[in-house]
């Protein structure tokens, strides 16, 4: 058996394999962020592909966290008919699911919430969106907002939750120097800025109960100037080892930077020598650190994604636009085809989200 068809378990979870969804921004929620028939049936059909672990698009936990329109949300009990239809079709084809819950911070989509956005300090708009700095009051309420979100997950059967706090969202923005001024508790040397995402944990830890697991996103770098830095990352993920997380999931960019350094790097990886964005983040993350890691981020050959699981620089590989452009990617290649991902790296795919029309490959039909 292949390691990357060997079964695996995070957090007590079995899995079947150790292949990710990484999150993936859908645009097929309705427009109050309720899970559409169509959103469900993506998710089913990645199920039935074989994929280990889905983890779904980023779930918002409050209104003023809501990153874009037809975005999928966890801010409310209504969402909960949605998200558990959503959890039964998964399990149904024998899947595993994880909801990711976010909050989009000065990148919050005031014109959809009639909310002011807000993150660690205010910004004027020339580095990032205009935007407010959070009291300790909002930093309460959100720390709230994302223990609830955590624990409707729970009761909608998803069979764990990951806190997203990479890409320059809010968590991401409290870690980075770019985005965090402040002087207060949560700013300052890393330990203060890794202050809430660390309140955020344990809040949502406390909400699921010590069975459950408990994932979450960073990034490695954000490839900005006064950014977060490699070793600012390891420092908080061993805060977040020490506290009990289940699994890291490192990625990297933010949605500032642009181009090659983005958290969505255009642009082909035409051998394996060239695959895999942070791959020297990882070995120096497992050099240090016990907990598992799912490393997502250029990965689109067979034997390159089994080659890190057998050097051990990661635990658990993770895939997100190839499989847009490939939803049987995984069955494909537990079957014996091991031709790469056809997956151009464009992100052509972007556009069709963008309309509300759901994630579409350039390399399909127009009318698939």
């Amino acid at each position: 058996m292949t390691k990357l068809f060997s079964p695996a378990t995070i957090g007590g979870l079995p899995l079947r394999n150790r292949t990710v969804r990484s999150a993936t921004w859908e645009g097929m929620a309705d427009d109050n962020g309720s899970a559409t028939p169509q959103l469900i049936d993506l998710m089913a059909t990645l199920a039935g592909n074989e994929i280990g672990l889905i983890i779904t698009g980023h779930a918002y936990v409050s209104p003023e966290g809501q990153a874009g329109p037809w975005q999928l949300g966890a801010h409310d009990d209504t969402m909960l008919e949605g998200l558990t239809a959503m959890t039964t079709a998964v399990h149904a084809q024998g899947g595993h699911i994880a909801l990711q819950i976010a909050h989009a911070g000065c990148y919050g989509a005031h014109q959809l919430s009639g909310q002011d956005a807000m993150g660690p300090s205010a910004m004027d708009g020339s580095k990032a969106p205009v935007c407010r700095a959070m009291t300790t009051d909002d930093i309460r309420r959100v720390t709230d907002a994302f223990a609830a979100a955590a624990s409707r997950a729970r009761k909608a059967g998803f069979d764990a939750v990951q806190i997203h706090a990479a890409h320059g969202y809010l968590l991401s923005e409290f870690l980075s120097p770019y985005f965090n001024r402040r002087t207060d508790a949560y700013g300052g040397p890393v330990e203060n800025r890794a202050r809430l995402v660390l309140e955020i944990y344990r809040a949502v830890r406390n909400a699921v109960g010590a069975d459950y697991p408990v994932l979450i996103k960073l990034n490695s770098e954000d490839f900005v100037a006064e950014g977060v830095t490699v070793e600012d990352m390891l420092t908080v993920a061993e805060l977040l080892q020490q506290a009990g997380i289940d699994a890291v999931e490192m990625s990297g960019g933010t949605i500032y930077a642009s181009g090659d350094m983005s958290s969505l790097r255009p642009g082909r990886l035409d051998t394996p020598d060239r695959e895999v964005y942070y791959r020297k983040a990882a070995k120096l993350f497992k050099q240090r650190l016990t907990v598992p890691l799912i490393l997502v981020g250029g990965i689109l050959s067979f034997e390159v994604a089994e080659s890190l699981l057998a050097e051990g620089t990661a635990d658990f590989v993770a895939f997100c636009r190839s499989l847009i452009s490939e939803p049987d990617l995984i069955r494909r290649w537990h079957k014996g085809d091991h031709t790469r991902a056809r997956c151009l790296l464009c992100n052509g795919c972007l556009g069709p989200i963008m309309q509300g029309r759901g994630p579409r490959c350039v390399l399909d039909p127009p009318d698939a």
